[in-house]
């Protein structure tokens, strides 16, 4: 998925690729076992709030798997809404 979203979220919100998701970036649908194993909460910021100070755009971070998002569709991909205080750490791209 593109880095670069349209949509700036106010705050200290940021944009997630949707974890649950039955579709690959390649067009695969996948049935419903399949996609529950392949979720997973460690993913790449797309786009970040002006307000975010702990991940930027790009940052590929831990999202606390109790947190709840707001589901939406940017540039017709699956992606989810939260709040900064949901993520749990981030990774060194090293």
């Amino acid at each position: 998925m593109t880095k670069n979203t349209e949509f700036r979220p106010y705050g200290n919100w940021l944009v997630l690729p949707d974890p649950t998701t039955k579709e690959t970036e390649s067009g695969l649908i996948l049935d419903d076992s399949t996609a529950k194993k392949m979720a997973t909460n460690v993913l790449e910021v797309l786009a970040a709030g002006p307000l975010c100070q702990m991940a930027k755009v790009g940052d590929i971070v831990l999202v606390n798997p109790m947190s709840e998002a707001m589901r939406m569709t940017i540039n017709e991909k699956p992606c989810i809404l939260i709040n900064e205080h949901n993520i749990l750490g981030t990774f060194d791209k090293n």
